[in-house]
């Protein structure tokens, strides 16, 4: 069935009763004089919400789709955007003071200021150019009745004393390291935002097509914000707060990343949806409602720039806090099957170990390892090496493999035999069947043992036969880490003993992304 169309005196008069609320604040907003009266959060709060009813309105009768309204919707959506993101900056720069941010190189609340002229101005000449389609439209353009004193915000200096009790939680110091080892995986997480952040203006058309699109930004912001509130709900208010000064520091980072993140959200909506769309009537506006290079160079040079700054001064603060709240302790697990720690499982174990944020150690004998590190956990591979190296030696060595008086024979042959023999011990695996020499043996001089083992150790190091021995390393830090290292070794490091891959525990998937 196709919908009933309603008729124009009808939808015109369920508007023109409708609007008049939205009408009346914008009145008031068109007659003040400075952008600075406008940008008051009683008076934005009551433009979002009163532009938010009529939004809905409009478009549950499909108003962007009709010549007559599209322009008066357009309008009707940029004070609801405009007056979201005004009282979004609003927020930030009263709450400022309380956040406790670490310092950086660059002036945030002038920039902040500089980006609520911009926001304020844009209300301003949107309430201009609404009132203006009204008219077009013939809507009852009513006489302003807001009570100034209701839209207005003085606001006197100081605080209220904290003086609330203290709650104790017995889990507040795990659930610390948790949120330091969550904002570090955001920090991780957001890392093509924070590209655009040190991006060139040449090269912002590049980052508003993929890294710097509502679609991502919305969805970091709602994991941020999600940090916040766990924050607010198991740390805020106990002793360990007070205690440790760095708790708020942490929290107001989570806080303004999370509003910065808001902030961009709502440019790169406009930008995305509105900027470059022009309704049916918008050509008779006297102007552009909305500068497109100044929206952009607000998006970028504000609400990305700062939210790679903040995230970014922050994360040596949650790596110290890791250091504090952590517990630690160490495991013992073998290490992997398949030629050690070669790069698929020293991939693995890094981006574990990164996942939590925190430092982790491997130890074999007697030297140390950065497990967040592969080229680290490589280098344990020349100590493993030689460990094969010499169990080989010692095991053609004491099983008398080699007889002197074999020199006639086919050496080739015989280092075959050799490696069948060790083959037979169930601990030597070959990869290459039938296996195939180099031209030139490894060694030519010396005794024939010394020339056989020296050829199967290069067989060894050329990667065509293994020796599946029983090493362990210990790892050292986190024990959060460290389950999730047990887990991944009882797993095979991902891969079985001839290299090729293996599902992961569900735990682990993360790894795989």
């Amino acid at each position: 069935m196709q919908p009933r169309m309603i008729a124009e005196h009808e939808f015109h008069a369920l508007i023109d009763k409708r609007s008049q609320r939205l009408l009346s604040l914008v009145v008031y907003t068109a007659q003040r004089a400075t952008t600075e009266e406008v940008l008051m959060r009683p008076l934005l709060g009551e433009l979002l919400s009163q532009a938010m009813q009529l939004e809905e309105l409009l478009d549950r009768y499909d108003a962007r789709n009709n010549c007559r309204w599209c322009s008066f919707r357009s309008i009707n959506a940029a004070i609801k955007q405009f007056s979201d993101v005004s009282y979004e900056l609003l927020h930030i720069k009263h709450a400022l003071p309380a956040y406790q941010l670490l310092p950086i190189e660059r002036n945030f609340l002038q920039a902040t200021n500089d980006t609520l002229e911009f926001s304020g101005g844009i209300l301003r000449r949107a309430a201009e150019q609404m009132l203006r389609h009204a008219e077009i439209l013939g809507l009852k353009i009513p006489k302003t009745d807001v009570q100034e004193d209701l839209v207005s915000e003085q606001l006197p200096p100081g605080r209220l004393p904290r003086n609330c009790g203290a709650r104790r939680r017995e889990t507040v110091d795990e659930m610390v390291a948790l949120l330091a080892t969550a904002f570090l995986n955001l920090a991780a997480e957001s890392k093509d935002v924070r590209m655009a952040a040190i991006a060139k203006p040449e090269e912002y058309s590049c980052f508003l097509t993929d890294a710097v699109r509502e679609e991502g930004l919305r969805s970091l912001e709602l994991r941020f914000h999600n940090l916040q509130s766990q924050y607010d709900t198991y740390v805020a208010g106990t002793q360990v707060e007070r205690e440790d000064g760095d708790l708020l520091v942490l929290r107001g980072h989570i806080s303004v990343v999370f509003h910065l993140l808001k902030t961009g959200t709502l440019f790169a909506h406009y930008y995305e949806r509105h900027a470059n769309r022009k309704p049916c009537q918008f050509a008779a506006l006297a102007e552009p409602l909305v500068e497109t290079e100044r929206l952009v160079e607000c998006l970028m040079q504000y609400s990305i720039l700062f939210t790679g700054l903040y995230i970014t001064c922050a994360e040596q603060l949650c790596r110290e806090m890791l250091k504090r709240y952590a517990e630690v302790g160490t495991v013992d697990v073998p290490i992997p099957r398949y030629r050690g720690f070669h790069v698929r499982p020293s991939t693995l174990i890094s981006k574990l170990a990164l996942h939590y944020g925190s430092e982790m150690v491997m130890k074999l004998g007697d030297e140390c390892y950065d497990a967040r590190m592969p080229l680290e956990l490589f280098r344990a591979n020349e100590k493993i090496n030689a460990e094969k190296r010499r169990w080989m030696s010692m095991e053609i060595v004491q099983r008398q493999l080699v007889f002197e008086g074999d020199a006639g024979d086919d050496f080739y042959a015989k280092v075959r035999s050799v490696v069948l023999e060790l083959g037979g011990t169930g601990k030597v695996i070959m990869y290459e069947q039938p296996l195939q020499f180099p031209e030139e043996p490894a060694r030519r001089d010396g005794t024939l043992l010394e020339r056989v083992i020296a050829e199967v150790t290069r067989l060894l190091a050329l990667g065509k036969i293994d020796v599946d021995s029983a090493i362990n390393v210990t790892f050292e830090g986190d024990t959060r880490v460290l389950a999730d290292i047990q887990l991944l070794a009882e797993a095979g490091y991902g891969e079985d003993k001839f290299g090729n891959n293996i599902p992961l525990p569900e735990k682990l998937k993360y790894l795989r992304r």
